[in-house]
């Protein structure tokens, strides 16, 4: 199982906002708080936004070898839809806008979103979770 993930970022204060909104939606809670750092956890997996002092560029590329993005598994259809219209008051854009909710393939309902500083997360629909209708698969 995994145990936390950590991302540095180079901005503290605009992660939190994005990352701390995504996070509490998805039912994460805020879980440590430090003067470079904070963290949301869930079922004993955390989410760590640290801006590290060890920085060695001031900006995330998700082209590049490392992180790609993260993906979550979200209760349904309907609640993919409602986090993907809330995102952008709180820094995050939807990206491939053309072919969403789609854009991983006509069987994959998911919405993909980049944060103000480059960080992809994909919110996937996922039809065995509470809140997902079988009938819409």
């Amino acid at each position: 199982m995994l145990h936390h993930i950590e991302l540095w970022v180079p901005d503290l204060d605009r992660a939190a906002r994005s990352w701390g909104w995504l996070l509490t939606e998805l039912g994460y809670r805020p879980f440590q708080r430090w003067e470079d750092g904070r963290s949301w956890e869930l079922d004993g997996v955390y989410v760590v936004v640290e801006r590290s002092p060890a920085l060695s560029a001031s900006v995330h590329d998700r082209h590049r070898p490392g992180l790609n993005h993260l993906a979550f598994r979200v209760a349904g259809r309907e609640r993919v839809d409602a986090l993907v219209a809330a995102a952008p008051e709180h820094g995050w854009t939807l990206m491939f806008p053309d072919r969403h909710p789609h854009a991983g393939g006509e069987e994959h309902y998911a919405g993909y979103l980049e944060n103000e500083d480059g960080y992809e997360v994909e919110l996937v629909a996922d039809r065995d979770r509470p809140g997902a209708r079988r009938a819409d698969w």
